[in-house]
């Protein structure tokens, strides 16, 4: 299933769509956001994650693309020690292994783009934590 779509609905505007959160998701991701850059700079993305209602908190790290550096992103907290953590936009935690830095290659205007996140009564889970993150941030309404 292809996880990720995106195209430009007008000139400078465009739609990208996470149906679901896979291995891969962040980076697809990426490769969706830089070909709506190379028709020229965005005036406004739109965030599509309705009906979503899978996902992990490894994949909800996709907001690390549109945060700034290290702000937090999801924490967990529990009775144990080892259940309390601070995830944050970082490559330590949005990476997996050895992996390169997908994000590395986004232009920095990602990062300020006016943006909107959309979810429904659908959405859940990692979509839920994206959409709580960009939110927290003022990111996106």
């Amino acid at each position: 299933m292809q996880s990720v779509k995106s195209k430009l609905i007008e000139p400078g505007y465009g739609w990208v769509r996470v149906s679901q959160f896979q291995e891969h998701t962040g980076e697809i991701m990426v490769k969706h956001i830089d070909a709506l850059y190379k028709s020229g700079p965005l005036k406004g993305l739109i965030l599509d994650l309705r009906n979503d209602p899978v996902g992990s908190q490894r994949g909800s790290r996709i907001s690390s693309a549109f945060l700034p550096a290290r702000a937090a992103v999801v924490s967990t907290d529990g009775r144990t020690e080892d259940a309390k953590r601070m995830f944050i936009a970082a490559p330590e935690d949005y990476l997996r292994g050895n992996r390169d830095d997908y994000l590395k290659s986004l232009p920095a205007a990602v990062k300020t783009v006016p943006m909107v996140v959309l979810v429904n009564g659908g959405s859940a889970s990692a979509s839920e934590i994206v959409a709580g993150a960009l939110q927290d941030h003022k990111r996106a309404p």
